[in-house]
């Protein structure tokens, strides 16, 4: 079902938050009780971890924007990245040093540039759950477009959500003056819908003003 992908980058959302609060329940931890840097090993480990996390995260940046799941993964990917930065560049200024409470200060540090790119992750995860306007809709420019249809004197009952992290549905009652124009105007608004907006499961209702609709006041934007 489309709804598993918008569930998904949900659960993604929530074990990058689960992992920023173990990270900094471990740096708090450490202020109390400082841990002395392994050696070189670490050092050459995390630079390693670095090149193949960017790598990765590399992998997912173009189409990061479009689908909330392959955010996610991107994310997932960039907070690995710089846990492994953070780590190599602790044990380099430890060694130089000698300042054990380095490690917890970047740890918290990390924590915080994650937490930052999660919140919008989780944000825009569920209010796609709830059926919200996705984010890279405007909605008020669907409902302008609409509006500006030939023949169309008004729109009412506009719904836009996601059916899936890539896939937008919308649903609007359209009162038209000109009933032998039905079949261009729905055809035209489809074509526009995709073509500006990226809806690809738009349901129009045709009106003609000849009864009051009750849910003329209703709307999910």
């Amino acid at each position: 079902m489309h709804i598993t992908s918008i569930l998904a980058a949900l659960f993604n959302a929530i074990l990058l938050l689960a992992a920023i609060v173990i990270i900094a329940w471990e740096a708090i931890r450490r202020f109390a009780s400082p841990e002395p840097v392994t050696g070189m090993t670490v050092i050459w480990v995390a630079a390693l971890g670095i090149v193949v996390n960017a790598w990765t995260a590399l992998l997912f940046l173009s189409g990061r924007k479009g689908d909330l799941n392959v955010r996610g993964a991107f994310l997932h990917m960039a907070a690995d990245a710089g846990v492994s930065l953070g780590v190599m560049i602790t044990g380099i200024l430890m060694i130089l040093t000698s300042w054990p409470w380095l490690d917890a200060v970047v740890s918290l540090l990390i924590v915080v540039i994650i937490f930052v790119s999660t919140w919008k992750l989780l944000k825009d995860s569920l209010n796609m759950a709830l059926d919200s306007v996705p984010p890279q809709i405007d909605s008020a420019a669907v409902r302008s477009f609409l509006e500006s249809l030939p023949a169309v004197t008004d729109v009412h009952e506009l719904h836009i959500w996601g059916m899936s992290t890539t896939e937008t549905a919308l649903t609007a009652h359209l009162v038209i003056n000109e009933p032998n124009r039905n079949d261009l105007i729905i055809e035209q608004a489809v074509y526009e819908l995709h073509e500006r907006f990226g809806i690809e499961h738009p349901t129009l209702q045709i009106e003609y003003g000849t009864f009051p609709c009750r849910l003329s006041d209703e709307s999910n934007i």
